[in-house]
């Protein structure tokens, strides 16, 4: 029998435990666990989600991993074409890790109506380009088809079409420039919106319409097998830079090989510091539960004097009457962790599903409410780590087992 579990669980499941002194600390400390483990909850939901939301942003708008000339531009637009055929393509999509790559190319130009005009880039897609997060941001009409006849099809956004006042089915006339050189007649194409798109990325809605590439082609004067660059999609993020390598190992000596975290550096060095406001977070947290399970531990040990006295009476070392209060220690903080996760889970669930929690200032995170996304390891986790350092915690003050003497104890009242 393990006899200090045995005198835990007695002093537990008492009645006199219920009605004790101790019991009202003893239930802001179990509720201080639970409203940490709470915080702790949302708060990685609410990063992890944030980060996941923006980099799928990004990679929906230039994939994760770019391959494309040396050409020393440092611009959107598609200069120097590159060859379709290359020993990568598509092979590269056979490297572990690698879901997709796709031609594309870009082209500067200007929409004009009636009562105003814009400039855009006219992104050239086609058939086998991947459409899978414009579908979520798709609010109106439907995505453009690449995979018949050339077309007029074009996808716009919502902010663009607001400035232009264009509307689903409206045509409009689009001008690109030959070259780049204004002295040449310029290029104009008729395109009509059969989709308009909202990613809540203002910096890339204000500039990206999606057309067909042959469009691009025939104005830049390239072959059918000649496109911009080529875009990679991985199916992890968190391989970015290992796979980067690996591709431009893969890659012949004419071809670059860049990332979206080197190409947008500045918004991926500001998704960083989620990752330490939320450490920020969580260490708080876990000093707050603490305290208030070392006064909840030093009022149970005052509370039960006498007891200490008795038992050290009897020859029980100290070590064996502080794991007494461990274990009593541990199941109120199971309990706090139990309630804690159930709430925490239960209001991120929520979020997720309803979406009810929005950012005031939706244009600086490039999202309108707050997302959330949770691993189940890390809450395993996270759960442990509170449990063992709440009670690596609660080991010093447990020593005040050691000071109590018997004669005193046993008179205590």
């Amino acid at each position: 029998m393990n006899l200090e579990y045995f005198i835990a669980k007695r002093l537990i499941t008492g009645k006199e435990h219920k009605i004790s002194i101790s019991a009202p600390i003893i239930k802001i400390a179990i509720a201080a666990i639970a409203i940490s483990i709470i915080m702790m909850l949302i708060a990685i939901a609410t990063s992890m989600g944030l980060q996941f939301k923006i980099r799928e942003k990004v990679a929906a708008f230039n994939g994760h991993i770019q391959i494309q000339n040396y050409d020393g531009n440092t611009s959107d637009v598609s200069v120097e074409p590159v060859l379709l055929n290359q020993e990568f393509y598509p092979n590269l999509s056979k490297i572990e890790g690698v879901s997709h790559i796709q031609g594309v190319a870009v082209k500067a130009g200007i929409i004009r109506t009636e009562e105003t005009f814009e400039g855009i880039l006219a992104k050239g897609v086609n058939e086998n380009y991947n459409w899978q997060f414009f579908e979520e941001f798709l609010t109106e009409g439907r995505l453009p088809n690449f995979s018949e006849d050339l077309n007029e099809e074009v996808l716009i956004s919502k902010i663009q079409a607001g400035k232009l006042q264009l509307e689903l089915g409206d045509s409009f006339l689009a001008v690109f420039l030959k070259d780049g050189d204004l002295t040449k007649t310029s290029n104009n194409r008729k395109f009509k919106i059969v989709g308009i798109y909202e990613s809540g990325f203002e910096e890339l809605d204000t500039s990206y319409i999606f057309v067909d590439i042959r469009h691009i082609q025939r104005m830049n004067k390239w072959k059918a097998n000649e496109f911009g660059n080529f875009e990679v999609f991985l199916d992890d993020f968190s391989e970015i830079n290992e796979k980067t390598v690996e591709i431009y190992n893969k890659t012949p000596s004419n071809l670059d090989t860049q990332n979206i975290k080197s190409k947008y550096f500045k918004i991926f060095e500001w998704l960083e510091l989620f990752d330490f406001n939320t450490a920020l977070i969580i260490g708080i947290m876990i000093i707050v539960g603490g305290i208030n399970m070392i006064t909840a531990l030093l009022v149970l040990i005052l509370e039960r004097t006498q007891m200490i006295g008795v038992l050290k009476a009897l020859g029980t070392q100290d070590w064996s009457i502080r794991k007494v209060f461990l274990y009593n220690a541990a199941y109120l903080i199971g309990i706090g962790l139990f309630w804690g996760n159930v709430i925490g889970l239960g209001i991120i669930f929520l979020q997720d599903k309803f979406r009810f929690l929005t950012f005031p200032n939706p244009e600086e995170y490039y999202i309108k409410y707050i997302p959330v996304q949770i691993d189940f390891g890390n809450i395993l986790l996270l759960n442990l780590g509170v449990m063992v350092l709440c009670l690596l915690m609660l080991l010093i003050p447990s020593y005040a087992v050691a000071k109590i003497s018997p004669v005193k104890a046993i008179k205590f009242d």
